[in-house]
């Protein structure tokens, strides 16, 4: 270890980040002067990546799940030769920098993932050892492990006392992470003071508990990290959770410890007796000491070494295992299309609820997408989300294709998304619709990423029947459909279910929901001979009437059914639209939509849930036909009946 190099690297961690958030007059000092020490022996001695190509496939990850911290990360960054220059770091914080609050995916060279919400970072660091065990297992060889790395994590007390952080670790602990190492900057410091007044449990023993390896040490001392790393990475069936004892704003002159370091500038005075005591220029801005500078340049060097060394390997491998290298090149596409997968054929008249075709959709594209992973939330038999003779992922049994998430769907959401985020996999997670509100940080974050995770959401209407309103989703497709960048997706039938499922599988930027009925429904007639591309641009006629309509009724899912049986026997020329994706549809171009949508014609909506949105389409406010209350407990039927939702009901509506 070169002591000498890791201490001057510190100090300019502790330099850069206290200046960027002065610069910027807003930002988080405490928490990256607290663990410039653990950046420091992470970057420099301990981890696997190459600042060349920071989308190396067998590199460390690092998750800083305490996304607050982010200067920690953007100076480590900057150190170790990302593509992070001085000038990004001093502009921190400002519109259009690659220095944001907090570090985002895609944005910032070096950031595996987007962090900020606590404890969100450490599920989605689950999700990446998940995923490196699934790759591991498939790829390697006996002379070659191509796939052969650690995922490391960094919170804070805050991040672990968000029941996330817990619903991930107590599945990683059951499953044997092994190559997951979570350091626990155990400051005893949030916003409003010190933890005790609200977080007094035993933490490693909560983690034992779980099943995961616990190690102490200080962080501040750096060979005492480097050791706790080895003994972390030597227990291959345990998970490990490494607390460091450490004081948030570690050198401040005189706030050291204070909670006022944690989210504002140390101010000017007091930065200016900071430098001096840690040794460093008084008056120069922005410092990074020359020893931190020629350090990296022999790391660099190391990383650069060891990656080449792996394409080697790899290429060795890939010569010697050609059908293995097919393989590896398809898991690892960009694109994936499942238009030639054998999805399951339905008749006209056939009665299924979409979430039994859901089942058959998934275990086509099952068969079509050999990379494609998942679960439920212990919903699987009722999700109709299992994927049949591929096996349960264990730590016996890496291969295993059926995951089973537990009772835990904010952790299973933010578990998907890491798989996704890792490379290599494409991952969806169910449960119940009504219970999406678990889920939203996860879903909102894989939306901001636009990354193509899939969530199956069943029992979508008032039609759960007995269950009662506690199941019975009402607002639940409105609150989703207002998340920027995620495709809602509300099947009508079988037919439509496997072409949503196409639809997710296909997309490449965004998050995909596919919400599906619990009652069975009828598959009808289409109108539209194209309606499968049309679909694709989120709605599309499925029956019609001779010339221009003198009513449009825009219904989605379950409520396509309902709308057919109103119209029938009715003496208005009626035209019948599928939307299966409301904001899809109202983002394409004029000229597609009217040809869907006449403009000028009276229009009907129907869904069974809040009106909210659908007052884009429907001509008036009494032209939305919804249900604007929670649901009831009784047989499906009667609840319909007794909310008046009915086709009955819709019918008078549509005739008056």
């Amino acid at each position: 270890m070169n002591l000498n190099g890791i201490k001057a690297s510190a100090t300019s961690i502790r330099a850069l980040s206290m200046d960027a958030v002065q610069a910027a007059n807003s930002g988080h000092p405490g928490m990256p002067m607290g663990n410039a020490e653990l950046a420091a022996v992470l970057y420099g001695e301990v981890m696997k990546y190459n600042p060349a190509d920071s989308s190396w496939v067998d590199r460390d990850r690092f998750v800083l799940s305490a996304g607050h911290g982010s200067m920690l990360l953007y100076s480590i960054l900057h150190l170790a030769g990302y593509k992070i220059s001085l000038n990004d770091l001093k502009n921190f914080r400002q519109l259009g920098s690659k220095t944001p609050g907090h570090p985002e995916y895609k944005f910032t060279d070096g950031v595996d993932t987007t962090t900020g919400p606590l404890g969100a970072g450490i599920s989605n660091a689950v999700g990446m050892a998940v995923a490196e065990t699934i790759l591991a297992d498939k790829f390697n060889t006996a002379e070659n492990k191509i796939v052969d790395h650690y995922t490391y994590a960094l919170c804070g007390d805050g991040c672990m006392m968000e029941g996330v952080a817990s619903e991930a670790a107590s599945f990683a602990g059951h499953q044997g992470l092994g190559k997951l190492v979570l350091f626990y900057d155990s400051n005893r410091i949030t916003i409003e003071g010190k933890t005790d007044i609200a977080f007094s449990e035993d933490v490693a023993k909560r983690y034992e508990a779980y099943g995961w390896q616990v190690l102490n040490g200080n962080a501040f001392e750096p060979a005492q990290i480097l050791e706790l790393v080895e003994k972390a990475k030597a227990d291959e069936l345990r998970p490990s959770l490494i607390i460091l004892e450490g004081t948030i704003g570690k050198g401040a002159a005189t706030l050291e410890g204070s909670h006022e370091t944690h989210g504002a500038p140390l101010g000017a005075e007091e930065i200016k007796a900071t430098r001096a005591k840690l040794g460093i220029p008084v008056d120069q801005d922005f410092y990074v000491a020359p020893e931190a500078r020629e350090y990296f340049k022999t790391v660099q060097q190391r990383c650069e070494a060891g990656a080449e060394q792996w394409s080697k390997n790899f290429d060795a491998w890939a010569a010697a295992n050609t059908g293995l290298k097919a393989e590896w090149d398809n898991w690892f596409a960009a694109d994936l299309s499942v238009s030639n997968a054998a999805m399951p054929e339905y008749k006209i008249g056939d009665s299924i609820a979409t979430r039994s075709a859901g089942e058959k959709a998934i275990n086509a594209v099952a068969a079509a997408v050999p990379n494609f992973y998942g679960g439920s939330a212990d919903l699987g038999p009722s999700n109709k989300t299992v994927l049949k003779g591929l096996g349960d992922y264990s730590i016996e049994n890496r291969s295993g294709r059926n995951f089973h998430f537990g009772i835990r769907e904010h952790g299973m959401g933010g578990i998907v998304n890491g798989m996704v985020l890792h490379g290599g996999l494409r991952a969806y997670g169910a449960t119940f619709l009504v219970f999406a509100d678990y889920m939203r940080p996860p879903l909102r974050l894989s939306a901001l990423m636009g990354i193509p995770s899939v969530f199956v959401f069943t029992h979508d209407s008032i039609f759960v029947g007995e269950d009662g309103p506690t199941h019975q989703p009402i607002e639940h497709l409105a609150s989703l459909r207002i998340i920027p960048n995620l495709q809602v997706l509300r099947p009508a039938d079988g037919e439509e279910t496997n072409v949503a499922w196409q639809m997710a599988i296909e997309a490449t930027n965004k998050p995909t929901v596919i919400a599906l009925s619990r009652q069975n429904l009828t598959v009808f007639p289409k109108a539209d001979s194209n309606w499968k591309t049309n679909m694709r641009k989120g709605a599309y006629i499925v029956k019609d009437c001779a010339g221009t309509p003198d009513l449009v009724i825009a219904a989605t899912g379950s409520e396509v059914n309902l709308a057919l049986d109103a119209a029938e026997g009715s003496t208005k020329k009626i035209r019948i639209v599928s939307i299966t994706e409301l904001n899809l549809f109202m983002n394409q171009d004029k000229s597609f939509r009217e040809s869907v949508i006449p403009l000028g014609v009276r229009v009907v909506t129907a869904e069974a849930g809040v009106s909210y949105g659908w007052e884009k389409l429907a001509t008036s406010t009494e032209d939305v036909f919804c249900i604007e209350r929670f649901g009831e407990s009784g047989p499906p039927s009667k609840v319909a009946e007794h909310l008046g939702f009915t086709a009955s009901d819709l019918k008078t509506v549509i005739e008056r």
